[in-house]
């Protein structure tokens, strides 16, 4: 049976603009350099919204405001299977990338032209969906 690993992550926008954080070398080829929403493994005892509000501060060094939970998605990695949570957020601080290797604005209809971490991708159809005329 494989590992399961849960994830909170966090939808981020600005002026209707959605932010994509690219991930730098991975122990896991299919994850090395594809897009994310930045968040990060839900520890033991920890609610979702705890973990994203961690988790950005860790990797961005932003302070953001939890707000509702976007969606949810899971996904069969070839190495484990991981459940995705997506919260909406407001940015109350600049940010930083730590751990990423480089970030980018996109509006929702243009979010197919990255290469994105497949499990963050399932949740592509709903935001586009939502956001899809551009407007946050």
């Amino acid at each position: 049976m494989k590992k399961h690993i849960r994830v909170a992550a966090g939808l981020l926008f600005e002026n209707g603009k959605l932010f994509a954080a690219k991930r730098g070398e991975s122990p896991y080829p299919y994850l090395a350099h594809k897009y994310e929403f930045p968040g990060g493994k839900i520890e033991e005892g920890e609610t979702g919204e705890e973990a994203v509000k961690r988790e950005l501060k860790e990797e961005l060094a932003l302070d953001v405001k939890v707000g509702g939970l976007f969606g949810c998605t899971k996904f069969e990695y070839p190495d484990f299977v991981i459940t995705l949570f997506l919260y909406e957020c407001e940015m109350l601080s600049a940010f930083q990338l730590k751990e990423h290797e480089s970030f980018c604005w996109m509006s929702p209809s243009e979010l197919d032209f990255l290469q994105w971490a497949p499990a963050d991708a399932d949740l592509l159809e709903s935001i586009s969906g939502i956001f899809g005329n551009g407007k946050a």
